[in-house]
């Protein structure tokens, strides 16, 4: 094929360094193109870090008093069980002295013990 072209050794070696220069231009460091907004990019990644971080910051204090207010809430109930128990118990309390004292005025009435050591002992567990 090479016959049809007509092609001698000097077009040959003069193709060869063509083929060679081209390669070696397609290797070579090509200018770069500055970006007008060079320095102004990194404060936009600053501003944008910065936004993120408060975000972040936000959530977490939301979660944070979240947090916080459930906590309250569980004192809360508990305080109000342990006031509850509590009346309970002055009540019960108050029911049973109540009950002595009937018990008392029941035997006062009915002729119970009169002598100054039942009543002692009455009063005193009364007291107690």
């Amino acid at each position: 094929m090479s016959h049809l072209k007509n092609t001698g050794f000097a077009d040959r070696i003069t193709a060869a360094a063509e083929a060679k220069k081209a390669m070696l231009a397609k290797l070579k460091p090509k200018p770069t193109v500055t970006d007008p907004n060079f320095d102004q990019r990194e404060s936009v990644r600053q501003a944008e870090l910065d936004a993120v971080r408060q975000a972040r910051a936000e959530a977490k204090e939301a979660q944070r008093l979240a947090a916080l207010a459930v906590q309250e809430e569980a004192l809360a109930a508990k305080r109000a069980e342990r006031k509850e128990r509590k009346a309970l118990t002055v009540a019960e309390q108050k029911t049973a002295r109540d009950a002595k004292y009937a018990a008392r005025k029941d035997r006062q009435t009915t002729g119970g013990p009169t002598s100054k050591s039942a009543r002692a002992r009455e009063w005193g567990s009364l007291i107690s």
